[in-house]
């Protein structure tokens, strides 16, 4: 089985790469592939799982992810720094077993006539105004359906409800829903300007499309990811046909890792 390593700079995560690349290299069946992985492990947190999908991001129907957290509890990443020789035992034991998240599908046009981009994340992608407020036009499934003003809105995926959207009040939604969310990001709400003033779900049969005043100040960001600069024209979002795929040795259960990242020992407590 081929495997890729990716790790951060960071000098614990450094260290457990070279200790995991070493371990791979003397497994029999194993070994280091950096171009075409069937497994990639990346070491670090969240973080670096998001960079490690977006660096493959063209193979995600090829490969699975693993994560080793160097840190602190990652939301993606089921396995501690200290448990590299587990982990390699579990890499010999592979039958292919695997764990499905959603991904978000983004098109974006462009006002001054450049070609279409398109991208996918994992976690969300906000649109915002850099400076004053942010006026758009909402659409669902090509129906207009808000006029908005604010400072801008948050697009995310079940797994990425827990990041982002839940830092702006959106709600928390399994991954078993093939669903996209909508939460905004200080909207104005006045006697002359006024949007639904909650967070909406999308489900896969329709897409969120926002038209907005063009500006230089707009910015689309995708997980780590952004756009700036460029006139935008227009957004497109919908659930992706894609997914991103988890070994599961030992996958943490989606709602377990939610109670674990954000109620913690408390649980416990008499």
């Amino acid at each position: 089985m081929k495997i890729a390593i990716y790790s951060n700079d960071g000098e614990t995560s450094s260290r457990i790469a070279s200790e995991l690349s070493k371990e791979i290299e003397k497994a029999k069946d194993l070994e280091i592939d950096e171009l075409n992985p069937e497994i990639v492990i990346s070491v670090g947190g969240d973080g670096t799982l998001l960079s490690a999908f977006h660096h493959y991001d063209d193979l995600t129907d090829k490969i699975r992810f693993v994560g080793i957290h160097t840190g602190h509890l990652g939301f993606y990443t089921d396995w501690r720094d200290t448990e590299v020789t587990q982990l390699v035992e579990s890499l010999k034991r592979d039958n292919g077993q695997s764990v499905s998240y959603p991904l978000l599908d983004i098109e974006v046009d462009y006002a001054d006539g450049g070609l279409p981009d398109y991208m996918i994340a994992l976690n969300e992608a906000t649109f915002k105004k850099l400076f004053g407020t942010m006026v758009a036009k909402v659409y669902i499934k090509g129906e207009l359906f808000e006029n908005f003003r604010g400072d801008g809105l948050c697009i995310s995926t079940p797994t990425g409800s827990t990041a982002y959207n839940k830092s702006v009040g959106g709600a928390i939604i399994s991954p078993k829903f093939n669903s996209i969310q909508v939460a905004e990001m200080a909207s104005i709400n006045n006697r002359v300007f006024r949007t639904i003033g909650s967070p909406i779900i999308i489900p896969p049969t329709e897409s969120i499309t926002i038209v907005p005043e063009v500006s230089l100040h707009n910015v689309l960001t995708y997980d780590q990811l952004l756009i700036k600069d460029r006139p935008i024209k227009s957004i497109k979002f919908k659930i992706s046909k894609r997914r991103i795929y988890f070994a599961k040795y030992r996958h943490t259960h989606f709602w377990q890792r939610v109670s674990n990242s954000f109620i913690g020992d408390t649980l416990n407590d008499d």
